[in-house]
Parts: structure tokens; C-alpha cells; sequence
């Protein structure tokens, strides 16, 4: 059964930078075909889609992380990233990463950025 894996998750002061990545394991499952995206959920908020990409590479932001997170996919190596720059505490969140056209989810990776 696939899995989705991230890393890269951790603590960092403000204005930082950090890099989530997202594999696959367990299965055949090609990032390079599927849309993907990275959500994230500080305590105590909805559930908040940051950034997705599509197969033709084509990618959107949500306005609070625009200019200064970028999405991005390495067909090689199967993965996907979260370049995280400017990091703010408002960053603080549980970041997942989605198959979006098929709905399956990593375990989630903790950012916690402190001012």
C-alpha cells in the first residue's frame, strides 16, 4: 500500500528557512502524473491547503505564504518539496502532504517557528 512520507520538518527562528520533502514508499505511485499539494493546521485552525502543483508543473500559493514558500518536484526522485523561506511564527503548523486526485495523506511534519 503507498505511503507518503515527509521530512524535513523541525524548529527554526524566525525569518529562516526550512525544506519539507514528500516521498512515496510501499507501492507504485508517480508524483510526476498526480496533483500534489502540502496543507498545514496550527492548533486550534482549519486545515489550510499552502501550495499545490499539477502535473504539467503548474503551481498555486495560498496569499499568506506567496513570494516566500515554493512548491516544486524532482520526477527523478519521486518527491516533492516545500521550500519554506521568511518563515514566520504564524508558520507554526503540522504540514501534510496530499495526492490531491487521490486523496491520500502523509503522517504529517511539525514546523514551529519562534519569534
Amino acid at each position: 500500500q503507498v505511503q507518503l512520507v515527509e521530512s524535513g520538518g523541525g524548529s527554526v527562528q524566525a525569518g529562516g528557512s526550512l525544506r519539507l520533502s514528500c516521498s512515496a514508499s510501499g507501492g507504485s505511485f508517480s508524483m510526476s502524473i498526480n496533483a500534489m499539494g502540502w496543507y498545514r493546521q496550527a492548533p486550534g485552525k482549519q486545515m489550510e491547503l499552502v501550495a499545490r502543483i499539477n502535473s504539467v508543473g503548474t503551481t498555486n500559493y495560498a496569499a499568506s505564504v506567496k513570494g516566500r514558500f515554493t512548491i516544486s518536484r524532482d520526477n527523478g526522485k519521486n518527491t516533492v518539496y516545500l521550500q519554506m523561506n521568511g518563515l514566520k511564527p504564524e508558520d507554526t503548523a503540522v504540514y501534510y502532504c496530499v495526492a490531491l486526485t487521490t486523496n491520500l495523506w502523509g503522517q504529517g511534519t511539525q514546523v514551529t517557528v519562534s519569534s
